[in-house]
């Protein structure tokens, strides 16, 4: 991501369409909907549903402005970033405050953390993210453990750039990091070689699901390393779901909330067939869990 100059777009019929879509996905009532009353007065220590906004990539492709609007009129309060769709950084606040949203964390790819560091956390300054997050390692990126020590380098160097800026560094999971390479798991790697303080971990818990590992065991070798999380559903035949329609019971893990050191759990899905509907599923069914 590399936020460029760039107006906010003039109402066309690609921003009627998606708001027609809104309509269309949830009614009128739901766009209008209050915040939900379990979470009224929500303190910034207790989780509240949060949204990957990847998750409703190709609305954000149409209209940022309208999207953050649909989002938060759902009941939305926070929100994650996986790109800026051309803003700029001041732009994107804009539309956060007017929605009433804030995001307190960014996803940037590897090419960028490397190259753009001072430009990724002066923008994370000014639309106040306070966790930049590596999300993602393409295929040539992992093919070694050496590789992996290479990226936990990086991200300790990044990490206490971002340290001495006010932000936090951390990594999202997949499920290959739990995958041997030569004997030893990528994400032991990642965890070891990192310092505690300088990198935290987004936990994806359906990826970490899918690779057959518990979360709860991970909260307990590595207690309070995990800040944010991916909350992702799971059906039978292991493929992704809306959250609260498949079988990965959250509540566990949500009682266990406090080892984990979770301040921001996201909703996502990676590629729903009804963004709309996913993304109020998720909300509904977050929320209950968070009673």
């Amino acid at each position: 991501m590399n936020p460029t100059t760039s107006e906010l777009a003039p109402a066309n019929p690609s921003r009627r369409k998606l708001l027609k879509y809104s309509l269309l996905g949830l009614g009128t009532a739901a766009l209008a909907s209050p915040f939900s009353p379990a979470l009224a007065g929500t303190s910034a220590h207790k989780l509240q549903p949060g949204l990957q906004l990847y998750t409703v990539r190709d609305l954000m492709a149409q209209s940022v402005a309208d999207t953050l609007k649909l989002v938060a009129g759902i009941g939305y309060k926070e929100v994650e970033f996986a790109g800026y769709f051309n803003l700029k950084a001041k732009a994107v606040r804009q539309l956060l405050d007017s929605e009433g949203l804030t995001a307190p964390s960014a996803h940037l790819p590897l090419e960028v953390l490397q190259s753009q560091l001072n430009q990724v956390i002066d923008d994370a300054q000014t639309v106040g993210h306070h966790y930049i997050v590596l999300p993602y390692l393409t295929e040539p990126q992992r093919q070694s453990i050496d590789q992996y020590k290479a990226i936990a380098e990086l991200l300790n160097k990044a990490g206490e750039a971002c340290k001495k800026a006010g932000l936090q560094m951390a990594y999202h999971n997949h499920d290959f990091e739990f995958q041997a390479i030569n004997g030893q798991v990528p994400y032991d790697i990642l965890l070891k070689e990192t310092d505690t303080e300088l990198v935290k971990m987004e936990l994806d818990l359906f990826w970490t699901v899918k690779a057959g590992l518990s979360p709860l065991q991970l909260f307990e070798r590595s207690p309070g390393r995990f800040p944010l999380w991916h909350v992702k559903d799971m059906n039978q035949k292991g493929e992704m779901v809306d959250v609260g329609t498949g079988v990965i019971d959250f509540a566990p893990m949500v009682a266990k909330a406090e080892l984990s050191g979770v301040k921001h759990a996201f909703i996502e899905h990676d590629n729903s067939d009804n963004r709309v509907r996913t993304i109020k599923q998720g909300f509904d069914s977050l929320s209950r869990l968070l009673k």
